[in-house]
Order: structure tokens, then C-alpha cells, then sequence
């Protein structure tokens, strides 16, 4: 299924390419801003209100802004370019986070005010992820290259979001929780504005310059899923993201029930080193089976893997299996952006990344309400088999419909002598029968 290839493209090549660390850095500043916002927001608005109902409600506005618009935000930026439509995203998000800082920095700010300024604030956020994922197919042409830096990208954001809830505890210990909220809204205007300022940036899409029809998933902001891969790409990583989104509450039951509250920490953890061992790893193979099989077998190997976890006897071997588990979502994730990004065409690349980061952060949230709605009423290890699931169901579904590649048999050609009669010389056909043999070897040899 991989092969080591031992001229392969090491990270720190991918690193060294042109304009990359100029593009990357600036926009992995500006995407920590969203994992510190999340935590920050959430105390800081149950202060100001003095209720859980309301901060929540709030919160899920947040975030179905944030998720149900952000195909309609990633057209805008596929249709006029993203140093265009980004500075100005950026800056009218940050102006709302900054007057949410404002607001919730003392008690008393009418809550319809924190609701509005909280729903837009979502319905502004600049999908930075996909944006640069888009990015990597213009810095980097070369496929090999392309696939470590999409592993890099995938680790990387998981990394931004163990940290970034970490950084949000230090603001709130040392502080104020909405000074989170503040320093969000500068590391997300600051690193914009750089990343746009990168030549990566600059230029100008080909397929917009040379007015290109859109074709495949800029047909609509919707209709490019029906009848390609990506349908298959979201369907799954949608599954992914319901397991994990359960597997978070079920972390925190396991570890009420064990009488170790602390351990759901440990657990995170477990889960984060094995996707950032696995992505990086997985980064490091050249795979010959196509992206759309290598996602639903991984959806699947998640889906196992994690189906015995609620028989662990305690934390320590539930680290471990969590840990193992964790090791198939880097690459699940970083397989489904590929597959996305090969489904686009060059005026689509944002939105075909943004649906797939859509349907992981949808499923999320449809995956903690599914573990909330069972963990009291079930056994806790039937809790953890039925989390697991969507990623199953859906590797299987998947797999079911999508056919297998079939190998190209290679047939050997006889010589051929064909006689020239104006010249009275005879011509060998070996060369061309050579050629052709060669021409279909690389292609059944072909990712």
C-alpha cells in the first residue's frame, strides 16, 4: 500500500521552497487565533451574562455561522482572489471581536448585543485553512511535495488547537478571559494581513485571469459535490468529525467515572501526539492506492480502533488506544483536502477545502450532541461503540461505491518489419511497440 521512496521530499524541503515560510508562518499565526477564541469567548461571555444558557446560545451561534456560511465566504474569495476579499474579512472580524472584548469585560451588556455581535462575528471569519491549503497547489507543482505539505498543514492546525485552548487558560488564570478574545482579534488582523502580502498571494489565479469557465465544484456553491469525490470526501471526514466530537464528551465521562476528573487531559493529549505522529508519518510514505480508497480505510481503521476503547479498565490503556486511534485522523484529514484540492479546478480550491473543513467541524457538533443524548441513559462502552459509527458507516458506504483501481496488463508487441518500397529498406517497428509498452507501464504505475 506505501513504499519508502528514498528520494522523497523531506519536510525541511518543503519549508525551503520559495515564498513558503513567507505565506505558512503568517497564516499559522493568524489560524491560532482561532484556537484560543473558542475558550476565551465561552467564559467571558458566561460572566458577563451570569448564564450558561445564554453563553452557550451564543457560542452555537458562533459557530453555525462560522461553519454553515463559510462555503459562501470561500466563494467570494475564489471569485475575486484572496488578497482582495481577505484584509477586509479579516478587519471587520477583528473590529467585532474587539467590541466583544469591550463587552464582555465587565457585567451588565445587554445580552441581545453580545448574541449579535457574537452571530456576526462568526458569519465574518476568514477560512484561513482552506485558503492557505489552496495556496500549497501554487507554492508547490510538485505532487510530492504538495502531499508532505498538506501533512505538515494537518499537523500543524491540530497542534494550533491543543495550544491555543492552553494559552486561553493562561489569559483567564493571569487576567481576564476576554483579553483572550482581544489578542485573537490582533493575531488574526496581524498574520492576515502578512500571509495576503505574500507573492504566493499576489498573483494572480490562472483560471480567473484567463476568465476559465468554471467547471467540477464552481458550477455552484453547493451543486460541485453531487456526482465527484469530494461528495465522498465530505461524507466521510463528516463522519470522522461526529467520532471525534463524541469521543471528547465520552473522554470527560470515562474520566468522572474512573474518579480522575484530571485525566481528561491526558486523554486530549494522547489523542493529539498520535494524530501529529501519525500525519507525519503518513507524510513520509508514498502511497500508490488512491486518496479516495486510503479515506474511507482510514475512517474505518478510526472507527475499529476506537470501538474497544470503553472496555479500557482505566486511563492509562485508554491513553493508549485513544493515542492509536488518534494516529489515523492527521491523515484521514490530510487525505481528504488532498482528495478535495484534486477535485477542484483552479477557481475553486477554497471551497472545495472549505467544505471539507465545513463537514468536520458540522459533524463535530452533531457528534457531541449524539454522545450527550446517550451517555446517561447507556452503558458508557455501548456509548463508545456507537460513537464510532459515522466513521465507520461512512469508510464502509464509500468503499462500497467506489470501484477499485484494476492494474494495466502490458502486452509485449511483436517486431514489426515494414517494407519500404520507394527505398527497397526495411523499417523495425521495436522502437514505437517499446515506447508504447513504456507510456502504459507509467500509467498503471500512476497514483
Amino acid at each position: 500500500m506505501a513504499s519508502p521512496s528514498p528520494h522523497a521530499p523531506s519536510y525541511a524541503s518543503v519549508l525551503r521552497e520559495p515564498h513558503v515560510l513567507r505565506t505558512f508562518a503568517p497564516a499559522l499565526v493568524a489560524r491560532f487565533s482561532y484556537g484560543i477564541v473558542f475558550v476565551s469567548l465561552a467564559v467571558a461571555l458566561t460572566q458577563a451574562t451570569g448564564s450558561y444558557a445564554w453563553a452557550g446560545g451564543a457560542l452555537a451561534l458562533f459557530g453555525a455561522t462560522t461553519a454553515f456560511l463559510a462555503p459562501l465566504r470561500a466563494r467570494l474569495i475564489d471569485r475575486r482572489g484572496p488578497r482582495r476579499v481577505l484584509p477586509t474579512m479579516a478587519a471587520v472580524y477583528a473590529l467585532l471581536l474587539a467590541a466583544l472584548t469591550a463587552a464582555t469585560w465587565q457585567a451588565g451588556a445587554p445580552r441581545w448585543l453580545l448574541m449579535l455581535l457574537t452571530g456576526t462575528a462568526g458569519a465574518c471569519a476568514p477560512p484561513l485553512g482552506p485558503v492557505m491549503r489552496a495556496a500549497w497547489s501554487t507554492l508547490l507543482p510538485d505532487p510530492a511535495l504538495r502531499r508532505r505539505a498538506f501533512s505538515l498543514d494537518t499537523v500543524a492546525e491540530e497542534l494550533l488547537y491543543v495550544s491555543g485552548p492552553l494559552a486561553a487558560g493562561v489569559f483567564i488564570a493571569v487576567g481576564h478571559p476576554a483579553i483572550g478574545v482581544g489578542v485573537s482579534a490582533g493575531l488574526l488582523l496581524s498574520g492576515t494581513l502578512v500571509m495576503v502580502g505574500s507573492p504566493a498571494m499576489c498573483a494572480p489565479d490562472p483560471g480567473i485571469a484567463a476568465g476559465a469557465r468554471p467547471t467540477g465544484v464552481s458550477r455552484g456553491w453547493w451543486k460541485g459535490l453531487r456526482g465527484n469525490a469530494l461528495l465522498e470526501a465530505v461524507v466521510v471526514t463528516a463522519g470522522v468529525g461526529m467520532c471525534l466530537g463524541a469521543l471528547s464528551l465520552l473522554l470527560v465521562a470515562f474520566s468522572e467515572r474512573q474518579k480522575e476528573p484530571a485525566a481528561v487531559a491526558w486523554l486530549e493529549a494522547a489523542l493529539a501526539v498520535g494524530s501529529a505522529v501519525g500525519g507525519l508519518a503518513y507524510g513520509a510514505r508514498a502511497w500508490r492506492v488512491p486518496g479516495r480508497i486510503r479515506l474511507p480505510l482510514l475512517a474505518l481503521a478510526l472507527g475499529l480502533v476506537l470501538s474497544v476503547a470503553g472496555i479500557s479498565p482505566n486511563p492509562w490503556v485508554l491513553a493508549l488506544v485513544v493515542c492509536a486511534a488518534g494516529a489515523c485522523v492527521a491523515p484521514a484529514l490530510t487525505t481528504a483536502y488532498l482528495v478535495a484540492d484534486e477535485c477542484a479546478d483552479t477557481s475553486s480550491r477554497t471551497r472545495a477545502g472549505t467544505w471539507v473543513n465545513s463537514a468536520f467541524n458540522a459533524g463535530a457538533s452533531g457528534g457531541t450532541a449524539l454522545a450527550g443524548l446517550t451517555v446517561d441513559l447507556l452503558p458508557l462502552w455501548c456509548c463508545f461503540v456507537i460513537a464510532t459509527l459515522p466513521a465507520a458507516l461512512s469508510g464502509v458506504a464509500v468503499l462500497a461505491r467506489t470501484p477499485l483501481p484494476r492494474p494495466q496488463l502490458v502486452r509485449r508487441r511483436e517486431p514489426v518489419v515494414l517494407h519500404d518500397e520507394a527505398e527497397g529498406k526495411s523499417r523495425s517497428g521495436v522502437g514505437r511497440a517499446e515506447h508504447d509498452a513504456r507510456g502504459a507501464s507509467e500509467g498503471a504505475g500512476s497514483v
